[in-house]
């Protein structure tokens, strides 16, 4: 959907872009992930096992909305569509890429208001904030870059690229690297985050949505909308190691989630408005259920089990996570609520709206329980 907002000026960096593809084939893989050797630490859990203490209960059809407002925050700019965010829960600040107006936002979420803002960004579309490193990387789609921010001045320190239409982004840890998708194709952007350097770009047969890493398996997923895969890059190699075909119902998997402890994947199909559970132990999916049409961002609190699937329809969809399975907590309508964000420690729930009487505004929820 995203992709439609930058026709022309896209188009154009298309064609006359030299990508230097570094091809890397890979076997398709049936019998579960494969370790990537790089693992990092995450809570230990089974899949089996029981959902946190503290979660919601599933809300009946009968129990109203899931959510309830809390506030509705001012956003400067124009109504324009807004993209990714980050919560960063080290600070406290929620970073909101508003793609129409080309910036990034800095929010404080406990004052509920914006601190700073970064200009110059054309089309932005992903954002990942490291604190860690003091930098924050944004995806810029209009000069198909990767932009490198100090995330103490707001400068921009560097623009990395080319790639075509970069889209989701993460950071393996030990390997100090950032892997950005593109859904025009042009393959996995790498980027040393120590030196800012772009360290190769990976062919990995498609147009890609999301980029997780997973600190499981050491793996980093891409999913691959053209072809309907998961795919798996080893961060030591810099290679693509496998390749994981979705439920073939799935059309066009874009957004995705990854719930380490519990080894799952929560992936979105955008074309026809589902979400797939897919058991990260065997590669294969567990559950198909429905969303929003137009399925985009996905927020997931550890915490209370929640899973919210945001669509470009307006529909937020809320699921309770129950061991290995999902059970449908109910759905919230907003205009444009496509983008969703979530502070694990307030469980509070961060929707983006371009135009609420005629303003952009940060809509603040807090989720509910089921009605007796």
């Amino acid at each position: 959907m995203r992709r439609m907002c930058v026709s022309l000026l896209f188009l154009v960096g298309l064609i006359t872009t030299d990508f230097g593809w570094q091809s890397s084939a890979a076997p398709v893989a049936v019998n579960g992930l494969i370790s990537c050797g790089t693992t990092t630490a995450a809570p230990p859990a089974s899949p089996d096992s029981a959902a946190p203490k503290n979660q919601l209960a599933v809300a009946s059809p009968a129990a109203g909305p899931p959510l309830r407002l809390v506030a509705d925050a001012p956003l400067p700019g124009n109504t324009t569509r807004f993209d990714y965010q980050q919560f960063d829960p080290t600070t406290g600040r929620l970073y909101l890429a508003h793609m129409g107006d080309g910036q990034l936002l800095v929010i404080d979420a406990a004052a509920r208001q914006v601190i700073g803002s970064v200009s110059g960004l054309p089309s932005v579309t992903g954002v990942l904030a490291l604190p860690d490193l003091g930098k924050i990387y944004a995806a810029v789609t209009g000069d198909h870059t990767v932009a490198v921010i100090d995330a103490t001045t707001l400068a921009v320190s560097a623009r990395l690229g080319p790639i075509g239409f970069p889209d989701g982004l993460d950071i393996a840890p030990q390997m100090h690297q950032i892997f950005v998708s593109d859904e025009s194709g042009g393959g996995e952007l790498v980027v040393d985050a120590s030196t800012d350097q772009v360290i190769t770009t990976l062919d990995i047969g498609g147009n890609a949505g999301n980029t997780h890493f997973d600190p499981s398996s050491g793996c980093v997923l891409v999913a691959v909308q053209t072809s309907g895969e998961l795919v798996a890059i080893n961060p030591s190699s810099d290679t693509l190691v496998a390749r994981y075909p979705l439920d073939p119902s799935c059309q066009g998997p874009h957004g995705f989630l990854i719930d380490a402890p519990h080894r799952l994947a929560f992936v979105t199909c955008e074309e026809n408005a589902t979400l797939l559970v897919v058991d990260l132990r065997t590669m294969r999916t567990t559950a198909t259920l429905p969303v929003g049409d137009g399925p985009d961002v996905l927020a997931f609190d550890p915490g209370l089990g929640r899973l919210y699937v945001a669509s470009e329809s307006g529909t937020v969809s809320v699921f309770a996570e129950r061991g290995a399975k999902l059970e449908a907590a109910g759905d919230y309508q907003a205009p444009h609520a496509h983008s969703v964000a979530v502070d694990p420690a307030t469980h509070l729930v961060y929707l983006p709206l371009e135009n609420v009487d005629g303003k952009p505004v940060l809509r603040i929820m807090t989720p509910l329980p089921a009605a007796p």
